[in-house]
């Protein structure tokens, strides 16, 4: 079983920054990609960035050149770095892992959620 807890989130007015971090713990054997998804209200909830285990990043394309996804593998946690924040990137921030186990069975786990609030 693995825990992820989220830190970091806040209120900040419109172009501030924010930095998100997620610290897995519990029993962890590799994790492979680690990211970061949010759901704002009424809407469903979307990828923001990944990253895998070698570095190789991805956004969605609204984040780009505005958030940074980087991770610690020895720590096993990820940030994001979030710049220039826009009022429509208020949302619920949940960090996501996929965890393998030593036998290869893959699994999929959730953070509780942080709130980012960006105000106009």
């Amino acid at each position: 079983q693995v825990q992820l807890v989220e830190s970091g989130g806040g209120t900040v007015q419109a172009g501030g920054s924010l930095r998100l971090s997620c610290a897995a713990s519990g029993i962890i054997f590799r994790l492979n990609a680690m990211g970061w998804y949010r759901q704002a209200p009424g809407k469903e909830r979307e990828l923001v960035a990944t990253i895998t285990r070698l570095g190789i990043t991805n956004y969605v394309d609204s984040v780009k050149g505005r958030f940074t996804i980087t991770r610690d593998i020895a720590k096993n946690a990820v940030y994001l770095q979030m710049n220039s924040l826009k009022p429509e990137d208020t949302a619920v921030y949940y960090c996501n892992a996929d965890s393998v186990s030593p036998y290869g069975s893959r699994y999929d786990y959730w953070g509780q959620g942080t709130q980012v609030t960006v105000s106009s």
